[in-house]
């Protein structure tokens, strides 16, 4: 059996599908700002004035402005040592309001990237004309001081590799401990200190200088996904420091990991019976018979797939774990469902090519079987300093038993993800709890009714959390909302951050 993570990440679609989106787009018109930025003066200790009172020096990277920001390693010491974060930068093409740090989600995903190849998916033109829009790679993550962990054979070996015995004997649990310290121990050698510090709340004091070093009074913030915890820790720990934020697709800072598994088991389970009935009243669908069959469908494919795993022409075994990695990735947005029945038809004809193409590209894998970036081993850094975790066998195996209860065909393969953080070797660093954020202005909070990877509740938990919170809600399906969803989202979402128009009412999109 193909191990299991600790969950599935956050974001993940709307970065491939934002990338596809925007390579087909045109030249963006860039004003010409200067060449260096002026801190505003902040009343901040002797050991943080170096950092916050920076000049950040901006050089051209193709049609953006890039650049790098030093903050400290670790929060606690500032006089310890210090690392570097990436910045990008579209200057405003109208009249600016200021500017509008961006954030894509993940953990572990590339906000420069996601300025670079996907400024359009990102934020609209409106957004464009009024902000400087600024991507930014959190501490850990891409091309900050990052993470480091396995080689591409290394990882492949640990994302793809089959674990001997059946899930959830001790057998099975010791093998994949074995697994996960192996991973964590070259994580730690790697990586070093910064390991320990990548977690977000130091992610989010991070903000605060960035938000100094390029002349903000507040901070303007738009999260997706898990970009909302980023800004919601912020708001939390700088309230009267917020501006005009947006979080979409929200996650609720109380929720332990098992409440994230078990809300994301129902999501995609949910997710894949509205694919599958679609899917049957659609000419050429691989499946037949009611919503009931085509799931049992599933749920015996993956059986045989953990019984008699598909070689694929690379070498690779296709294995349960991974063909739920698959089959979850297209869910991400509607969209994208036309692809899961190339995925079926594919394997259901014994052949694991397409399911590793789309597996590949929920792990950022080149064709060549290198690695495009860090952020598989930056999401297990951050998640594991941001919850805490229990492998205690008899309770891993008690939450495996209400996983599947939940979500038959898609729990099972979302359980015993607590082994990798219980041997990670630094301890978490976040208490999950409610975020006030008391004295904060009004905050948006958007939520999708048929988002998988942030359930819906989650926003609404989050809006009534937040002493300043406001819900807008999206009817639909797919991950985030703002910018591929409708004109009612946007308006309100556009309005709020050019305008500071709060909605006296959820619009119910």
């Amino acid at each position: 059996m193909t191990r299991s993570r600790r969950w599935r990440r956050l974001g993940v679609f709307a970065a491939i599908a934002v990338t596809l989106s925007l390579a087909l787009s045109g030249c963006f018109p860039v004003a010409h700002p200067p060449v260096t930025s002026t801190p505003r003066p902040e009343k901040v200790s002797s050991a943080l004035a170096p950092f916050y009172g920076q000049h950040v020096g901006w050089s051209t990277c193709g049609k953006f402005q890039c650049a790098k920001v030093k903050v400290p390693l670790e929060w606690s010491d500032p006089s310890s040592g210090s690392i570097e974060l990436a910045l990008i930068r579209h200057y405003a093409t109208g009249k600016r309001l200021g500017s509008l740090l961006v954030n894509p989600g993940g953990p572990g995903a590339s906000g420069v990237g996601f300025v670079r190849d996907s400024l359009d998916y990102a934020v609209d033109k409106n957004l464009q004309q009024h902000y400087d829009i600024v991507g930014f790679d959190p501490r850990g993550v891409g091309a900050s001081t990052a993470v480091k962990c396995y080689g591409a054979k290394q990882m492949d070996d640990y994302l793809f590799g089959i674990t001997p015995g059946q899930r959830g004997s001790d057998a099975w649990i010791q093998a994949s401990t074995r697994e996960a310290t192996a991973f964590a121990s070259a994580c730690k050698q790697n990586t070093g200190s910064l390991l320990g510090q990548v977690g977000t709340t130091s992610a989010a004091r991070d903000l605060d200088v960035l938000r100094a070093v390029l002349g903000d009074a507040k901070l303007n913030y738009l999260g997706y996904s898990y970009g909302t915890l980023l800004g919601a820790t912020y708001a939390g720990l700088y309230p009267k420091r917020v501006g005009r934020m947006v979080l979409d697709g929200a996650l609720d800072p109380s929720s332990t990991s098992f409440d994230v598994n078990l809300g994301q088991s129902k999501g995609f389970e949910q997710e894949l019976s509205s694919y599958l009935t679609d899917c049957l009243g659609r000419k050429g669908c691989p499946f037949s018979g009611s919503l009931d069959d085509a799931l049992s469908t599933v749920s015996n494919l993956l059986a045989s797939l953990d019984a008699s795993p598909i070689r694929n022409s690379d070498g690779r075994e296709l294995g349960a774990d991974t063909m739920v990695t698959a089959i979850i990735y297209p869910l991400y947005d509607a969209s994208a469902w036309s692809t899961l029945d190339s995925l079926f038809k594919d394997v259901m004809h014994g052949s694991a090519r397409v399911a590793f193409i789309l597996a590949d590209g929920y792990y950022d894998r080149n064709s060549d079987g290198t690695y495009s970036d860090n952020s598989t081993e930056a999401f297990t850094a951050i998640n594991c300093l941001d919850y805490s975790s229990d492998a205690d066998p008899a309770t891993m195996r008690k939450q495996a038993a209400e996983l599947t209860k939940a979500a038959p065909v898609i729990g099972p393969y979302m359980s015993y993800g607590d082994i990798g953080c219980a041997v990670w070797p630094y301890k978490p660093t976040r208490q999950e709890a409610p975020i006030h954020a008391a004295g904060a202005p009004p905050i948006i909070v958007v939520g999708t009714t048929g988002d998988p990877a942030t359930p819906y509740q989650w926003a609404v938990n989050l809006s009534h959390q937040l002493d300043s919170g406001h819900l807008v809600t999206y009817h639909g399906h797919g991950h985030t909302a703002y910018n591929k969803s409708n004109s009612c989202v946007n308006d309100a979402v556009d309005g709020f951050l050019v305008n500071g128009t709060v909605p006296k009412t959820d619009p119910e999109c």
